[in-house]
């Protein structure tokens, strides 16, 4: 009687094929951090790839362009960022003022965690979006849009609440809020450390009319 078969197996174990692993999920996110760090122009599919051991062919075969990458890339940031600043700016348990600096204490951890070499992708990109394909600049103009009132919604409700005053223009002051805010990203990445990010909350609190 053969018996061989009851015998264990020697060597290595079999591998587990990439087919068991969600790869277009580890291309996306090692696409985001390769465009936090670096953007869009200087950053090729392969770094990206190399990261994570993917081969050139499993990259088109979920994507068929670098173009259509990063505008999934952005598309999957905005979505990512956009339920990060429903978490403090929906939590009525907090006052509306209470919740942007509570976006900010986050976002502020965040950069902190990844040693300020990561910013914001959707501001890194509008600096470069001149080297972008066209339609990346409505995408960008979009997000921005979106977020912007999320801010706006918020200072709304301060001014319900009496924290702000009830003549404050609250959609130009959520635009002035994420014109300094990506400012001051840029620089707490350049000088890697939290200091701007505080400096701006406090200037954005202290400016808002009572």
């Amino acid at each position: 009687m053969n018996t061989s078969a009851s015998k264990p197996r020697r060597g290595r174990p079999p591998k587990i094929s990439r087919v068991n692993c969600d790869t277009r999920a580890e291309l996306i996110r090692s696409g985001l951090e390769q465009l936090t760090e670096h953007g869009f122009t200087s950053s090729g599919i392969e770094p990206i790839l190399k990261k994570i051991g993917v081969p050139k062919g499993s990259f088109y075969h979920y994507f068929s362009s670098k173009e259509a990458f990063g505008q999934e890339l952005i598309e999957n940031y905005a979505n990512y960022f956009s339920s990060k600043l429903d978490v403090h700016l929906l939590d009525h348990s907090a006052a509306p003022l209470a919740r942007i600096a509570s976006f900010v204490e986050d976002a502020k951890a965040g950069m902190q965690r990844h040693q300020f070499k990561r910013g914001c992708l959707i501001g890194n990109l509008g600096q470069e979006v001149d080297s972008l394909p066209a339609g990346y600049r409505q995408l960008l103009m979009t997000t921005f849009a979106s977020w912007q009132q999320r801010i706006q919604r918020c200072l709304e409700q301060a001014k319900v609440q009496k924290q702000i005053s009830a003549t404050a223009d609250c959609e130009q002051l959520a635009e002035y809020f994420w014109l300094g805010w990506e400012g001051a990203v840029s620089r707490a990445k350049l000088v890697q450390e939290s200091t701007p990010l505080d400096n701006f909350l406090s200037c954005f609190i202290a400016g808002l009319p009572r």
